[in-house]
């Protein structure tokens, strides 16, 4: 960016602060993570618990009794869709028990909790609002593009793709680029072509057997309204970083592409939401990239790096609140706990921890507050001992999703199983160990399944795991 266009931009970003702080200071609490991370399943759960005054025992303003009520307010903004979360509820609650469909967009809600102050005498309620902004993480990825030129996003895109866990799936996209002379003239079907290879192999590295997480642009895989435009029909090709682009030539066809999606995806992103929030909570589908092995885990311990980086971390203040919003309070979670015995939550928070250490680092010295935790937002299983040969071994009972397979065995989707998931390692270092992705075929000491939504009265919460502790760290001293 330009100094002229960088100084409008911050001129923006403290017009819409201001305008925030004046309409009534609402708590903005961000859900993010990457694909299949349960976002939806979190904030629906978050929502529904707050709305039935359900028992939060770590949450102290639920386990003091101070909470009086919540309930739903008006949508505040005009332009960001309704997060749907009747709908949401409504799926896993009904008689077909769907998890909810992922995020595609960016969605808000608004939330009032009213609660008797720990500190006062008087009786009289206080009130909290929480505007509650769901959004992709791998939205989050394309912040760091704002200061990368095109040559240096394609060359470490390209060079990423080379590596052993992706060449495989980048073939087509590096033989669509063999012979591509990126100074003839532009080619819109070549730019086209090329395009799409390039997201056909993004696509493919998000599937669940690879599980890679860093994936930008993030629209490739999440179009929306976007699909086709000009601003979505670039890739990276081969170009020195100080080479002289040619007005007209292929490199410049898609440079200035790239600047447009810059411009018109990334910016109105960052200014109009994300830059905007207060809290962040960031949801971490660790035991898919375990069980897809090293190479994965490698690449969403670089994706986390890359998310953090692109938070205004810090300390929050009176002259923050109103000129320029810092993330105080940041929460990483480690998701799906419920398909591990309680005894390997620990070492699942300390794979989260060691996959965050970087981040955390680099975080926490400019004064934000930081945890990692494991949670279910919704407890999709129950645990159980099992005598096999004489020996007793730990096991969760629930519904596999039809088609899953373990051991041998595929569920239909109807029936319970009990379900040996293995233990997580004493050592979290040692999942780095070897530089593969693990197939289906591999012999993991863990192999995780899906579960349908557990069976709940109409009405009633689902149970949790650690949805309380999540809750208290990041509105907890709002409630006070």
């Amino acid at each position: 960016m330009s100094f002229f266009s960088d100084l409008m931009f911050e001129a923006e970003l403290m017009a819409r602060s201001l305008g925030d702080y004046f309409s009534g200071g609402a708590l903005r609490l961000g859900v993010t993570g990457l694909s299949r991370s349960g976002k939806t399943v979190f904030l629906t759960a978050l929502v529904g618990n707050l709305l039935a005054n359900a028992r939060l025992p770590v949450l102290a303003a639920s386990a003091e009794g101070r909470i009086v009520r919540a309930r739903l307010e008006p949508q505040p903004d005009d332009a960001v869709p309704r997060f749907a979360y009747e709908d949401h509820a409504a799926s896993l609650a009904g008689v077909d028990r769907d998890w909810p469909q992922s995020t595609r967009r960016i969605a808000q809600l608004r939330l009032t909790i009213e609660f008797e102050s720990a500190t006062r005498w008087s009786g009289r309620s206080s009130v909290q609002t929480l505007d509650l902004v769901d959004y992709p993480g791998e939205w989050l990825l394309d912040l760091p593009l704002l200061d990368k030129s095109y040559a240096v996003w394609a060359r470490e895109t390209l060079e990423a793709a080379g590596t052993p866990a992706r060449a495989p799936l980048a073939a087509a996209w590096r033989a669509a680029l063999a012979g591509l002379d990126p100074h003839a003239e532009a080619s819109e079907d070549r730019a086209r072509a090329v395009a799409e290879t390039f997201t056909a192999y993004l696509r493919k590295a998000r599937e669940n057997v690879y599980a890679l997480s860093t994936l930008p642009p993030g629209r490739f895989l999440m179009p929306g309204d976007l699909e086709g435009s000009p601003a979505l029909t670039f890739a990276p090709i081969p170009i020195s970083e100080d080479a002289e682009i040619a007005p007209g030539s292929m490199a410049a066809m898609m440079e200035r592409r790239y600047e447009a999606y810059k411009t018109h995806v990334v910016k109105p992103f960052f200014r109009d939401h994300f830059a905007r929030l207060d809290r962040q909570i960031v949801l971490v589908d660790a035991l898919t990239a375990l069980n897809s092995g090293p190479a994965a885990l490698r690449d969403l311990e670089n994706a986390l790096s890359e998310v953090l980086a692109a938070f205004r971390a810090g300390r929050s203040s009176a002259f923050a609140s109103v000129f320029r919003p810092r993330i105080d309070r940041i929460l990483f979670a480690a998701t799906k706990a419920d398909h591990l015995h309680h005894t390997s939550h620990d070492r699942l928070e300390a794979i989260l921890r060691l996959l965050t250490a970087k981040a955390i680092a680099r975080a926490e010295g400019v004064g934000s507050e930081i945890d990692v935790i494991a949670l279910a937002a919704i407890r999709a299983t129950r645990e159980a001992e099992i005598r096999q040969h004489g020996e007793i071994l730990n096991a969760i009972v629930g519904t596999p999703e039809n088609g899953e397979t373990i051991g041998g065995e595929t569920f239909d989707g109807v029936a319970e199983a009990a379900v040996f998931p293995g233990e997580l390692p004493d050592d979290p270092a040692s999942i780095f160990e070897g530089d593969a992705i693990a197939l289906p075929e591999a012999d993991n000491d863990w192999r995780f399944v899906r579960f349908r939504p557990p069976l709940v009265q109409r009405g009633q919460p689902a149970p949790q795991i650690r949805l309380d502790r999540a809750l208290q760290f990041l509105i907890g001293d709002r409630l006070a």
